[in-house]
């Protein structure tokens, strides 16, 4: 079993140390780092944190081989740091620069706000609502959004605020423009397409960029569209499965962050396709979010690299 921790446990102090006697709560951050492979980069940012006074907690990288891409994330706890922030910031922006590396910082601290988007389904808002509930999700959920009122009273259920906007061909874009506006106002990082049928415009891809994600119900990229388990049975296949992706402005085809699968004999009907893949959709999308609330991913061209697996 292992021992690693999110930020957001190891902040969640104070703890008992090792004299059974109790110790400031940590403050922990995240570095994630991308760029070509190199010699030194590990030691360099190893260097740099201690210089700074902050202690690395866990740290992950991996290299793509055949991209000659870097990849690393580091968790540190800069709560005995004898310099400051922009001071720290620098330094780090000055080794990224001297090894042609990308960055980004979360200095922890603040929970990331999500709006989930939902339909008529239920089973997948069900089950994020109440692993949220459980402690199972660092996040504040501000928000859901429905193009239908059915699902007001799960809203309801957990104090939810629950907007409807109705959607048609015609005024599909202004309605998005009025819910970025509702999220923007809400501080909202993260927006979860918790089975929303709906497709939602470019526009809004790019305003929220490798910040939406969709559960697609199918192993992507087999039986795209309508229907996929009825497709699925229809083919004879062996196995369904559940695709937790980015959406992008091409459909379907965005970076994927985490997919599973159920095996499937010629007894099973389509129904027990469906069941199947509900139970997968769920646990597919709450990994998916999971990782994005806990800064586990980096996404490079169409890719995701998923830390902590």
């Amino acid at each position: 079993m292992s021992n690693r921790k999110t930020a957001e446990e190891i902040s969640a102090g104070p703890t008992a140390d090792d004299e059974g006697g109790v110790t400031s709560a940590a403050k922990v951050a995240t570095i994630r780092i991308e760029g070509p492979d190199g010699m030194g980069i590990v030691a360099a940012f190893a260097q740099l944190l201690y210089g700074h006074g902050c202690n690395i907690i866990d740290a992950e990288q991996h290299t793509d081989v055949d991209a000659n891409r870097f990849f690393q994330r580091i968790l540190f706890d800069y709560g005995s740091m004898h310099t400051d922030r922009v001071s720290l910031t620098n330094g780090i922006q000055e080794v990224c620069a001297r090894f042609g590396m990308e960055h980004n910082i979360d200095w922890g601290g603040t929970k990331k706000k999500v709006c989930i988007f939902v339909s008529k389904y239920d089973h997948v808002i069900w089950e994020i609502l109440l692993r949220h509930k459980a402690g199972e999700l660092p996040c504040d959920i501000a928000l859901i959004i429905s193009n239908h009122e059915d699902l007001r009273h799960v809203a309801e259920h957990f104090g939810i605020r629950y907007e409807v906007f109705k959607i048609t061909k015609a005024d599909k874009r202004e309605q998005e423009d009025a819910e970025i506006a509702l999220m923007k106002s809400l501080g909202v990082d993260l927006v979860v397409l918790a089975r929303y049928m709906q497709i939602i415009t470019d526009e809004f891809c790019k305003v929220y960029k490798h910040c939406v994600i969709n559960i697609h119900h199918s192993f992507l990229p087999a039986f795209i569209g309508a229907k996929p388990y009825h497709k699925a049975h229809a083919r004879g296949v062996k196995l369904v499965g559940a695709t937790a992706h980015y959406a992008t402005e091409t459909l379907d085809e965005g970076p994927i962050i985490e997919q599973d699968v159920a095996r499937i004999t010629h007894r099973n009907t389509v129904d027990d396709l469906l069941a199947k893949g509900r139970v997968l959709e769920r646990e597919v999308l709450f990994r998916a979010v999971k990782a994005h609330l806990e800064d586990r991913i980096i996404v490079y061209g169409n890719k995701c690299v998923v830390f902590g697996l």
